[in-house]
């Protein structure tokens, strides 16, 4: 009646913003499905599936797929009942980004006990829906069809909704990504990684892989973790019979002794006239017969616990794997520079390791290492490949995984996203070793308290770092030309003859992030530094014919990722966040005796994570 009242002017202009809205409606959906099939998993056909953190990329947070039909998939990060069993609200996160995505899931769609646990992996499918006003999220997902569910059982699930110690977490390895911060760590790292082989991909370096099992000891301090096939013989040695004692082998001997007299007498007498040639043969036999034996006795003599020794008591290698002592690498270094005295610009990048028996915030046994090495460079232009280098990983991750880092701030440290910023933005410092003493002496003449004295020739300390870095200078610093008895016997001898062309860019909060040098090209420099290192420069031969045969200048950067976690969380509890932390008396999963052990007090006082 009310229509029929209407002027048909009015009538036509309602019906046309009708018609409009309807159309921009349509034009909306269709967009937004459009979108939708743009942004599906090309490697999860199976579902058909889109992640968490594709939906929140979209324009608008993902407002702009409003009306769209969607599936995602997911673990249950809390599960809410509301309208008394009617209806759940679901926390889903796929671990793509550190934004759950909110999904209502209706009794009448599936049974929600079966979805509500926390761990419980899902797919659904379902229409994405603005929330109610007021929300913190842009959209949520109103599910019409479960396409599958992982149960989870709520009371044994170690991973709960609530505060969780990342020493725990220790124990759990297996399900602690499932948290936000180690969550949040892993996407870090991998976005690091990502930045590290496009800084020098970018830059004209070449990739190179450098072998894990090594004789060299780069680092020549001898905390290297052996290779070697020959334990498996000491466990089956104790059922074997005792070895030969020094009586029994000495009287063997005489028995040796013995008959090769008789065989001489038989020999004598078989070559006399009308003598008899029968008796030699069965003789010599005899002889080599206690030969054989007294040979077998002097072997098992020099096995030990089942290991063979050499005539000097010491382990016979030359029964092992590669028939000589090999090791882990602790760096790729030496063998990478092969490769950039060919090649000009190169990098390594992959595991290390160190058997250091410390369990401190700046130690694990196994962790990443990217060395780059540069031919035709010298001092300066390693320090600035360094820095180019640094900031361009931090500002890769500032704008990649931002969310991240803010997390991270938030739960562990509030200044750590702007001590990023400032390591990525300012342009770094530069000192001398000598220059950087003084300074140090000087402000200890002024008051400052170090536990660590300062003076010419000792290895600058943490403390001594931080305060250049935070107190100084306030952004990042380059200490260069480091006295040669503290640096290793490849950084090149500068004039003075007591320094070396060695580096180490220091930044606030940490101290020491990476470090470098250049590397001495000049072989009859090097055959010195290495006989003062106690270093045999024929075991080096293959690295000093990169001297003797086209010697060039060249120099190198050694940065660990694990130095970057103090810089991006700064609570100092970095071996913690390693994705599988391997210490000193804990290899990857702890049990909570040997964890106890081993903890320092430092390191059980570990803040809480919220998981």
């Amino acid at each position: 009646a009310a229509l029929a009242d209407m002027d048909l002017g009015e009538l036509k202009a309602q019906l046309a913003a009708v018609e409009a809205a309807v159309h921009a409606k349509q034009t909306a959906a269709e967009g937004a499905a459009a979108l939708a099939g743009t942004i599906k998993n090309k490697y999860s056909k199976l579902y058909d599936r889109v992640s968490v953190s594709a939906v929140h990329a979209c324009p608008e947070k993902g407002a702009s797929l409003i009306g769209a039909s969607i599936v995602v998939g997911g673990w249950v990060k809390t599960g809410r009942v509301a309208d008394k069993g009617a209806l759940c609200f679901l926390e889903i996160n796929d671990g793509t980004g550190p934004v759950n995505l909110q999904c209502v899931v209706r009794a009448d769609v599936h049974a929600i006990d079966e979805l509500k646990a926390t761990g419980t992996c899902v797919v659904v499918e379902g229409e994405v829906k603005a929330p109610p006003e007021g929300a913190s999220q842009a959209v949520e997902l109103h599910v019409s069809k479960v396409l599958h569910v992982g149960p989870c059982d709520a009371a044994k699930y170690p991973i709960a909704k609530k505060k969780i110690s990342l020493e725990f977490l220790r124990e759990k390895i297996h399900l602690r990504t499932r948290t936000n911060t180690i969550a949040a760590i892993a996407r870090i790292r991998s976005a690091l990684s990502y930045a590290t082989h496009t800084f020098f991909h970018d830059n004209g370096f070449l990739y190179v892989h450098t072998p894990l099992i090594t004789q060299s000891d780069c680092e020549g301090a001898g905390e290297m973790f052996q290779v070697t096939t020959l334990l498996g013989a000491a466990d089956e040695a104790t059922g074997e019979a005792p070895a030969p004692t020094s009586e029994a082998i000495a009287a063997k001997r005489a028995e040796c002794e013995a008959a090769g007299e008789a065989v001489k007498t038989v020999k004598d007498a078989a070559k006399a006239e009308g003598g008899d040639k029968s008796a030699v043969k069965p003789a010599v036999d005899a002889m080599l017969k206690l030969k054989s034996e007294l040979a077998e006795m002097e072997t098992a003599a020099r096995k030990i616990g089942g290991i063979f020794r050499d005539e000097n008591g010491k382990i016979d290698y030359s029964r092992d794997f590669f028939h000589e002592p090999t090791f882990l690498t602790v760096s790729g270094q030496l063998n990478v520079e092969t490769y950039a005295c060919a090649m000009t610009s190169v990098y390594t990048f992959g595991p290390t390791f160190r058997a250091e028996n410390s369990n401190t915030t700046r130690h694990l046994a196994e962790f990443w290492m990217i060395e780059p090495e540069l031919a035709f460079a010298d001092l300066k232009d390693d320090m600035q490949c360094a820095e180019d280098y640094v900031r361009h990983c931090l500002n890769h991750v500032l704008k990649s995984n931002r969310a991240d880092l803010e997390f991270l701030s938030k739960m562990y440290d509030k200044e750590s996203l702007a001590r990023i910023e400032n390591v990525a933005q300012n342009a770094f410092g530069r000192v001398s070793y000598t220059e950087a003493i003084e300074i140090l002496q000087k402000a200890v003449a002024e008051g400052v308290k170090f536990v660590y004295p300062v003076e010419w020739g000792i290895d600058l300390a943490t403390e001594h770092e931080r305060y250049l870095a935070e107190q100084v200078y306030k952004k990042p610093v380059i200490v260069y030309n480091y006295p040669k008895d503290i640096k290793a016997f490849y950084m090149r001898l500068n004039d003075d003859d007591k320094t070396v062309a060695a580096m180490d860019v220091l930044v606030p909060g940490v101290g020491e992030l990476i470090g470098g040098s250049q590397r001495e090209e000049r072989i009859d420099v090097m055959e010195r530094r290495m006989t003062e290192s106690g270093l045999d420069p024929k075991e080096y031969e293959w690295y000093m014919d990169l001297r003797r045969y086209g010697s060039v200048v060249h120099s190198g950067v050694r940065a660990r990722v694990r130095e970057a976690h103090p810089l991006l969380h700064g609570d100092g509890q970095h071996p913690r966040r390693h994705p599988v932390p391997a210490l000193a008396g804990q290899l990857h999963v702890s049990t909570p005796g040997k964890k106890k052990a081993v903890a320092s007090a430092r390191e059980k006082s570990a803040r809480d994570a919220r998981a």
